[in-house]
């Protein structure tokens, strides 16, 4: 499957951003879907993930709770992030993974979109 994150930009503290990821190749559908980041000289860490259907998806950094909501569009093959109430820590290059199996760590995914750069000034 081949992923094209779109949708970064630069944004104010305290604005939005929705990210897109469209998938092509295999079915949509048979993979579970991840966003990841990945700040100036830090690993990629996980920010949420979405299973196939879509009935569960997690967020596990306290951080990103309750402002980052991750969702899917079967018919559009196309996994969003929507991003609100965004700080300066949340400067990233934002990637979208896809893997058969859900999980919430980088070895868990084997496809890779490109990376969208996100930053957030104060």
């Amino acid at each position: 499957v081949q992923l094209q994150a779109s949708g970064g930009g630069m944004v104010q503290a305290g604005g939005s951003l929705r990210l897109s990821c469209a998938a092509s190749g295999r079915t949509f559908s048979s993979y579970a879907m991840a966003w990841f980041r990945q700040a100036s000289g830090r690993e990629r860490e996980f920010v949420a993930a979405i299973s196939q259907g879509g009935g569960n998806t997690y967020n596990t950094k306290n951080s990103v709770k309750g402002r980052f909501t991750i969702s899917r569009d079967g018919a559009k093959n196309t996994v969003y992030l929507q991003m609100n109430s965004l700080k300066p820590e949340d400067t990233a290059v934002y990637y979208c993974a896809a893997s058969p199996s859900i999980a919430t760590y980088t070895n868990g995914y084997d496809y890779w979109g490109q990376g969208t750069l996100v930053t957030v000034s104060s």
